[in-house]
């Protein structure tokens, strides 16, 4: 059974940086496209980053670009989000998400920040940044 783990949530300051990692367990081959999400309570979960494996091309919502950096480990199908210059609008749970289709990029290029693009969730790491 494929499952994705999170871990690296935890509390700082504004101003601070965290880095959480994603590994996928139970899938010997490469994942096609790998995202982070979060979600704040009472808000709906929103695409923070997302990265297409083939190739390492990246995607960043506007409210993270130039703070957050996606990037990924294939020969451990790990990825990665170091979140710099955190800010307490960036509380919420991250949560990973995975998909193993072998779609083609340019479609992933429209899709990479919906929710239905990816079958595969983790359970999500808490992100506190505190004012």
């Amino acid at each position: 059974q494929v499952q994705l783990v999170e871990s690296g949530g935890g509390s700082v300051q504004a101003g601070g940086s965290l880095r959480l990692s994603c590994a996928v367990f139970g899938y010997t081959y490469s994942t096609s496209a790998m995202g982070w999400f979060r979600q704040a309570p009472g808000k709906e979960r929103e695409a923070v980053a997302a990265i297409y494996t083939s190739g390492g091309t990246t995607y960043y919502a506007d409210p993270v670009k130039g703070r957050f950096t996606i990037s990924q480990d294939n020969g451990k199908n790990t990825v990665y989000l170091q979140m710099n210059g955190l800010k307490p609008e960036d509380t919420a749970m991250y949560i990973c998400a995975a998909d193993f289709r072998g779609f083609f990029g340019s479609w992933f290029r429209g899709t990479w920040n919906r929710v239905e693009t990816y079958s595969r969730w983790g359970q999500g790491t808490q992100v506190t940044v505190s004012s």
